[in-house]
């Protein structure tokens, strides 16, 4: 796995909305809810968790779609609708970026699978981990220490 280079800089769909990422990530993920296929479009959705800080709106004001919950919030572009981002109330010091926002996603790999209980028949990914559900929230520090090393390892 290779690491981005940093600062990285991305858009919607549109352009209207920006981003700046100034942090390393803290793991990546493919997610195969049933949820992320219908939003995407897609067999999956990919993703990538920066620290809070380290993420920053540089242009346009997202708004808040899909889920509105209490445990996430799905954040879009206003204009072309597209799903940039979920934050996490009860998590504030992440936020996890649709990944194929960026400008340049040449790094991306997914290190994680999630919702696998879900995933489409045909669907594989070489993701080193893979969880039915969403991981027990006790493996996130080990998960995210092991992605740190594999990132420094390339």
């Amino acid at each position: 796995m290779k690491p981005p280079k940093l600062p990285m800089e991305g858009a919607c769909r549109c352009g209207h909305t920006r981003i700046r990422i100034t942090a390393a990530p803290l793991v990546t993920s493919a997610c195969h809810c049933t949820g992320c296929q219908k939003m995407t479009g897609s067999a999956y959705s990919l993703s990538a968790m920066f620290p809070a800080e380290g993420f920053e709106v540089t242009e346009g004001a997202p708004v808040i779609g899909g889920l509105r919950g209490p445990d996430q919030r799905h954040h879009f572009c206003p204009d072309c609708m597209s799903w940039m981002f979920t934050t996490f109330p009860a998590m504030e010091a992440v936020v996890n970026l649709r990944a194929t926002m960026l400008d340049d996603v040449s790094w991306f790999e997914p290190f994680v699978e999630t919702m696998t209980d879900e995933r489409l028949p045909w669907v594989r990914t070489p993701a080193r981990h893979g969880f039915e559900g969403f991981p027990p929230i006790e493996r996130f520090e080990s998960l995210m220490a092991e992605f740190a090393q594999a990132q420094q390892g390339a």
